[in-house]
């Protein structure tokens, strides 16, 4: 993903959270994630929580089973990842 990309992802994130995240709070948060992070139901489950609760957003049960979902479905390759950012930056 590109950088602009990753710009993109923390502006919208900070606009919907009216909170300011720094990049490198995102950048420590995403090096504890691993591929068997996302293939784990209960840690991707985690991970989303603990996303949410950075952003200041709260997040359903139903939209946590949804990107939950829409992450086993992607296959988990940059170019489906970059597609589902998109896709809930957008909801």
């Amino acid at each position: 993903m590109s950088k602009s990309f990753h710009k993109d992802v923390l502006n919208a994130i900070n606009k919907k959270s009216g909170k300011k995240i720094s990049s490198g709070a995102v950048n420590k948060l995403a090096s504890t994630v691993k591929p068997s992070t996302m293939q784990n139901e209960a840690q991707l489950r985690q991970l989303i929580k603990q996303v949410s609760s950075m952003a200041n957003i709260p997040v359903s049960e139903d939209t946590i089973q949804e990107i939950v979902s829409a992450v086993k479905k992607s296959g988990m390759n940059a170019g489906n990842m970059e597609a589902l950012m998109k896709m809930m930056m957008n909801k």
